[in-house]
């Protein structure tokens, strides 16, 4: 997949390698007025502005047997890799071609508030026909991706990545640079897939738990515990299996546009040090990501520098990303393995040091399935009838020592408890209220524990720097992540967007927001604008993110800066459970 950069860059071109659609983006979303080729890995191009034009238009694209007459950016699914220098202006110009209203959001990019391409929040959309131009000054480097946030382009192929090199030299030397961008693609039209779900919750879960199921976890947990946690999920009319709203039963996992018979194939010589960053630009899907082979350092989260750290695995989020150094030895193909939290189908690529090569794809792990624990409804003995593969979070109970009674996050496994608060009601638009939720940011997600592998966590990221603004917060925002599975109906609060207040921050502030999730689903959550420092015991250097996972029956806090002046998306970032309610808007003022 092609990076493009700014005029003026020069430079041999990088070793990349791409097919079909994305070579048409390739040639229509060069910088204006120069035909830049891209720089070799590592390499800063010496330039002091740039200007581009990105189309939205629609393209005929045959990425499954079915050809697609499908919404693109220059053509291309995924659409131009757009590669900035911190410090510089960008100028993107986006042409509209479609017949409808579309948008392209930068997301994690601190930007101006109406540039940050929200319509009826930040500005009022590109109309069909039409063109808009963004400009600003590039304040940050790493990795990051845009997306269209209009009529659910995003689920059709309106998305790209950015990677913004730093003003000074990089700090960690390397001698190759790939963007994996991991997506999820399906024939069927989003707003179909909507209204299956609306009718049946469950539609595209295909793994339900059997009679035929019930014995062999009887034999491992006894009779008694199984029989109470089906009775319990019966209770609730839910499903333990239900891990992703859609599955691989609709959905094919792409790794940069290719599916996974295609096999994107990235070239290095045996010693050298690779940059992979890792962007999940997915309408719904979480995928757990290793290298059978290679270990991986994890350098940098959501375009933020961490102190490195070394995993065989690691989650991530829908809208998160993360990069990773590999240092490959062998004169050998290595598999980049990258299968859904379902265990429902994978996305793989390939690095060789020949065009050709295929590494081996290892078997998917088994199916995870929740607990209790998971809808914040922990009680003695009952993780054993639920995730059988993991009792580490059965510690993290009310009452017990280590507690925190200030808000925060303060220590690795250790409950952080709110002032009292009025939870939601159970109503149609909130189906469960999590009785007893937990601190999860040692736990690396369900389907994670104990296989054998070092994986990521949230309580393992520690930034490089100390936090700008040392203040503490001078106030708290608690809302809880709420929903209705049966009825598939998702919020804030137990309300929905049209039915929820803006929220609003006075400029300059700082604030803790504590996300409680009522729910049985992960939610990526993502604010625009400003950025979150999740409190996971690192004090001054908390890791800083835009969007941040939390998980079912959990209870996480982060920090913000109000210092960005403007109207502001906080939302989910499953792009159903936004567009069906779980968006509200915050104001900086």
């Amino acid at each position: 997949m092609p990076v493009f950069l700014p005029s003026g860059a020069r430079g041999p071109t990088r070793r990349r390698f791409m097919t079909g659609a994305g070579a048409l983006a390739a040639l229509t979303a060069l910088p204006r007025a120069a035909h830049a080729a891209p720089l070799p890995a590592g390499q800063v191009p010496p330039t002091s502005a740039s200007e581009y034009d990105l189309v939205i238009e629609r393209a005929r694209l045959r990425i499954l047997d079915r050809p697609q007459h499908a919404p693109t950016v220059n053509g291309g699914v995924p659409g131009p890799v757009l590669r900035w220098r911190e410090g510089d202006t960008v100028t993107l110009n986006v042409h509209n071609t479609l017949e409808e209203e579309t948008s392209i959001h930068w997301h994690g990019i601190r930007c101006p508030a109406d540039m940050d391409g929200v319509p009826g929040l930040s500005f009022g959309g590109i109309p069909a026909g039409g063109t808009f131009t963004y400009r600003f000054p590039v304040r940050q480097s790493g990795t990051y991706w845009y997306h269209s946030h209009s009529n659910m382009q995003e689920a059709l192929g309106v998305y790209g990545a950015i990677v913004i090199d730093p003003r000074d030299s990089e700090p960690l030397r390397y001698d190759r640079d790939y963007v994996i961008l991991l997506s999820d693609w399906s024939d069927v039209d989003p707003r179909d897939i909507v209204s299956n779900l609306k009718f049946q919750s469950d539609y595209y879960n295909f793994r339900q738990r059997s009679v035929a199921s019930f014995f062999p976890d009887a034999a491992r947990s006894g009779v008694g515990p199984v029989l109470k946690d089906r009775l319990q999920w019966a209770g609730m009319n839910m499903s333990a299996t239900d891990i992703a709203d859609v599955s691989g039963i609709i959905y094919t996992y792409l790794l940069n546009g290719h599916t996974p018979d295609a096999n994107w194939t990235g070239l290095f010589r045996p010693g050298e040090r690779i940059r992979l960053r890792f962007i999940n630009a997915s309408a719904m899907t979480f995928y757990d990501i290793r290298i059978p082979g290679l270990s991986m350092d994890v350098i940098q989260a959501d375009g933020n520098a961490v102190a490195p750290v070394t995993v065989d695995e690691f989650r991530i989020g829908v809208a998160e990303t993360y990069d990773c150094i590999v240092q490959p030895t062998d004169d050998r193909a290595y598999t980049i393995f990258a299968q859904s939290e379902d265990r429902t189908g994978y996305a793989r690529g390939t690095l060789a040091t020949h065009m050709g090569q295929a590494g081996p794809i290892p078997p998917m792990d088994p199916r995870p399935v929740r607990s209790m624990v998971d809808m914040g409804m922990a009680h003695d003995g009952m993780k054993a009838m639920g995730n059988m593969q993991d009792m580490g979070r059965m510690t993290n109970m009310p009452g017990m020592p280590g507690m925190d009674h200030n808000g925060g996050s303060h220590a690795h496994g250790s409950m952080t408890m709110p002032e009292p608060t009025r939870p939601p009601p159970l109503n149609v638009e909130n189906q469960n209220v999590a009785a007893m939720p937990t601190d999860q940011l040692a736990d690396p997600g369900d389907g994670l524990h104990n296989n054998g592998r070092r994986v990521l966590t949230y309580a393992d990221l520690r930034a490089m720097r100390p936090a700008v603004d040392p203040r503490p917060p001078s106030r708290r925002i608690t809302l809880h992540l709420t929903g209705n599975m049966e009825r598939y109906i998702w919020g804030f609060d137990g309300k929905k967007f049209s039915e929820a207040d803006p929220i609003p921050l006075r400029l300059g502030e700082r604030v803790r927001f504590v996300l409680i999730n009522d729910t049985m689903m992960e939610h990526p959550v993502h604010l625009h604008g400003l950025w979150s420092e999740l409190e996971n015991g690192q004090g001054a250097y908390n890791p800083v993110k835009h969007t941040i996972i939390s998980q079912p029956g959990s209870r996480l806090s982060y920090l913000v800066t109000a210092d960005t002046p403007g109207l502001w998306a906080f939302h989910c970032h499953l792009l159903y459970h936004m567009d069906l309610g779980m968006f509200r808007t915050v104001v900086v003022s």
